[in-house]
């Protein structure tokens, strides 16, 4: 390979077998305002959960020009007049301010639940949308971006169930659930049937229960699946039942208030799904 010309030629003949390759590897800058990030070749990913999807430009807050050098107080009121237009014409629709007040409230649930981008893109795609059929109009548009978090956690198997949603929102239940059968129904969703497996694991990390009591709980659960137990069930309710039950057979300390408060449950409920699973399994 020639360093100079970018050719790749036979040593032995001279005969130029491929020219003027293309630079594959990083650029080195930053695409940051201080730039001082991570340097790659290009700038950030495309993103469902940006208004502009991540497309638009911004003007640079710093005050220097391309030398490095500070601007005039001239060039100064140029560049803060350029930064506001260029700021106001990327809302120019409707539709624009809608995805931003959206996504903003989606942003702020992502912080308060601890959700994954996968939900947060699956989030964003459905409320596109639910935006596209019309069916904001007339609705809240908080109620509807919750509803449709509560659709891509059921969908991508995230265990968080609707009151999680209610309390991260502040929106009261029986609006996300009628925004959310609304989506069910107009877009034809299909939800799976939820897990109540994957529920143990988040329910345990709040009571901080051993490992082998979390183990007994998830091996009774697979024996009520198999013998059809759990079909109907709420699936928290009964993660939260099997919880209790392997903490009473490993003789870990922990109430049914307790759970009942990280499963966000009822404590009858805890209960009932205790008696059963302790009259239908025996591990």
């Amino acid at each position: 390979m020639d360093n100079e010309s970018g050719e790749i030629y036979c040593a032995n003949c001279g005969y130029v077998i491929t020219e003027r390759i293309q630079e594959s590897g990083p650029e080195w800058r930053a695409f940051t305002h201080d730039e001082r990030g991570d340097r790659a070749r290009t700038g950030a990913p495309t993103s469902l959960s940006m208004h502009d999807m991540g497309l638009s430009t911004v003007i640079s807050p710093i005050n220097k020009d391309s030398t490095g050098r500070p601007l005039t107080s001239t060039m100064k009121n140029t560049i803060e007049r350029l930064r506001t237009w260029d700021n106001r014409s990327q809302v120019h629709e409707p539709v624009d301010r809608n995805f931003r007040q959206a996504f903003s409230e989606l942003n702020r649930l992502k912080d308060k639940m601890s959700l994954s981008d996968a939900v947060i893109e699956n989030a964003a795609y459905i409320y596109r949308k639910a935006l596209d059929k019309g069916l904001v109009r007339g609705r809240s548009i908080s109620a509807l971006m919750a509803s449709a978090l509560f659709v891509a956690c059921r969908d991508t198997g995230t265990a968080r169930n609707i009151k999680d949603v209610e309390e991260a929102s502040n929106i009261k239940k029986k609006d996300i659930a009628r925004c959310y059968r609304l989506l069910v129904k107009e877009l034809d969703l299909r939800m799976p049937v939820p897990d109540p497996v994957l529920c143990v694991s988040r329910i345990a990390s709040h009571l901080d229960v051993e490992e082998k009591t979390k183990r007994y709980a998830i091996r009774a659960l697979e024996i009520a699946q198999e013998k059809e137990v759990s079909a109907g069930k709420d699936p928290m309710g009964l993660a939260a039942a099997a919880l209790y039950l392997a903490c009473v057979k490993c003789g870990d300390n922990q109430t049914q208030r307790n759970i009942a408060n990280a499963a966000h449950v009822t404590e009858v409920t805890i209960r009932n799904r205790y008696k059963g699973l302790k009259d239908s399994i025996d591990i």
